[in-house]
């Protein structure tokens, strides 16, 4: 037996090469895994079609949706949601959440009221801070179901919604829109706007 320290041998270059190629192959599975998780369960791009929802997203407009939100709660007044479409659930509407499971919306007058679960009447809903004075066309009174949403575009009078197709069930909904990504000078992350009571 030798005392003499052995040297480690030297790497091939093709060893060294295939070494680069393995760890390369690593870091690919795991981002694509990540990817695939965040795609598909936590957030989804959409693209705006249409001018139902002007002025506050116009056509063309790429958003990020929020699929996780719903899973843990409920919607809320005033979100914006992407959803499918009830008489062809091959296409995805974006609205804004009016009435609430168990509320009933009434559109009159150009204006907008609901009816909370235990009132006796309903009352004006205050939308000004997202639609203006832009009217809401239509007379139509809906009372809502469990687990069913009154969605209306912000472009009320070219806006095909609930005042038409009636209520989106919540199993409908793939989630609310979280952040509009481009146009670039347009970034914007989305808030629950606060009503008057």
């Amino acid at each position: 037996m030798s005392d003499t320290p052995q040297l480690p041998v030297a790497k091939t270059g093709a060893a060294v090469f295939f070494g680069y190629v393995a760890e390369i192959a690593r870091v690919v599975i795991i981002a694509g895994a990540i990817v695939f998780l965040v795609r598909y369960f936590l957030i989804q791009p959409f693209s705006v079609r249409g001018a139902s929802m002007e002025p506050n997203f116009y056509d063309h407009e790429y958003l990020i949706i929020d699929e996780l939100s719903y899973r843990l709660r409920e919607p809320e007044r005033g979100e914006i949601v992407v959803f499918r479409y009830p008489n062809d659930p091959r296409q995805f509407f974006i609205k804004r959440v009016i009435g609430l499971p168990g509320e009933t919306v009434v559109v009159k007058g150009g204006q907008v009221f609901v009816q909370m679960a235990g009132d006796s009447e309903p009352q004006l809903l205050d939308e000004y801070a997202y639609l203006g004075t832009v009217p809401t066309p239509g007379d139509k009174r809906v009372t809502l179901g469990a687990e069913e949403y009154f969605v209306m575009g912000d472009n009320r009078p070219s806006s095909l919604d609930s005042r038409s197709f009636g209520p989106v069930h919540k199993n409908q909904i793939t989630g609310r829109v979280w952040l509009r990504g481009l146009p670039i000078d347009k970034i914007t992350s989305f808030e629950t706007p606060s009503y008057s009571e």
